[in-house]
């Protein structure tokens, strides 16, 4: 990494790919704009950060990541129950004008939204950043078969909370 940090350009790379895990993960469009600024404002406060990582994007995702259970952690902590966090309903995936096809994005979004964030993070590394169990254990600081566990529970939950959306779609 050159001595001078390029913000910039760091927004401009992985801002869109950073906005669509915080947002799957926190569920709160607010909560994840509040969280993307404050990964950014950290790096600007100090640069030296991202000296060193091998994965520019992973070590921006756990920055991301580890921020974001700061934000749920003091909502919990503040007197919101915790299912009313993840119930909320949100659109993260795009709008579309075929009926089938927007049925089945608001279905699997209900359905991310009743996953653990735990496995949310693991199925949306897995499946929308195209990481391997490796790079997601390293990213979100976990063992790899934990990794590897969570993503294979919340693809089974999804599974499960999907098929009837699914055989009705057919």
């Amino acid at each position: 990494m050159p001595a001078e940090l390029n913000l910039e350009r760091l927004y401009d790379d992985h801002s869109q790919a950073l906005f669509g895990f915080l947002l799957n993960f926190t569920r709160d469009e607010n909560d994840t704009r509040d969280v993307l600024q404050e990964v950014y404002a950290k790096l600007a406060r100090h640069p030296d950060l991202l000296r060193g990582a091998r994965n520019e994007r992973a070590f921006l995702i756990r920055l991301a990541h580890n921020a974001a259970i700061d934000v749920m952690r003091r909502r919990e902590s503040r007197g919101k129950r915790h299912e009313e966090f993840r119930a909320e309903k949100i659109p993260i995936f795009a709008s579309t004008a075929d009926p089938d096809e927007s049925e089945f994005r608001a279905g699997l979004s209900r359905a991310l939204g009743k996953l653990p964030p735990e496995q949310r993070a693991v199925v949306h590394l897995k499946l929308w950043e195209g990481l391997t169990f490796e790079q997601i254990a390293t990213t979100l600081d976990i063992p790899v078969n934990t990794a590897s566990s969570r993503y294979r529970y919340g693809l089974d939950k999804l599974r499960d909370l999907l098929r009837p959306l699914y055989e009705e779609i057919k």
